[in-house]
């Protein structure tokens, strides 16, 4: 089954949830021409920066390996401090989470919010 789907990511306390959607998905829809992603912003830019993924950490790489790609709000590192060099390396920086959001959504990929 070939999905393209966004994961929209904005709370620390939802990663674990939002891992495991991610997870269960690649699991019964990783094909050939299937394109999923993971858009954090606001506080959950955070859990990008090895040293606070915690235990979240295995996961992310594991769907990373698996082709998942990650993406962090510049506009969200800003306010928090976060250079883009102390993030995870399979995390893309984009200009701004709600445009990539958008930008997803008009290509037509299915949005998901846990």
């Amino acid at each position: 089954m070939n999905v393209n789907v966004v994961f929209h990511i904005d709370e620390s306390a939802k990663w674990e949830l939002m891992l495991k959607n991610a997870s269960h998905l690649v699991q019964v829809a990783d094909t050939p021409g299937s394109d999923i992603r993971i858009v954090a912003n606001a506080e959950a830019v955070r859990e990008l920066v090895p040293q606070s993924a915690g235990s979240a950490l295995p996961a992310m790489q594991e769907l990373a390996e698996r082709g998942v790609h990650f993406a962090a709000c510049n506009l969200s590192l800003n306010s928090f401090g976060i250079r883009p060099q102390e993030l995870v390396p399979f995390a893309e920086v984009v200009p701004a989470g709600v445009l990539e959001l958008a930008l997803r959504q008009r290509e037509g990929y299915a949005y998901i919010k846990p």
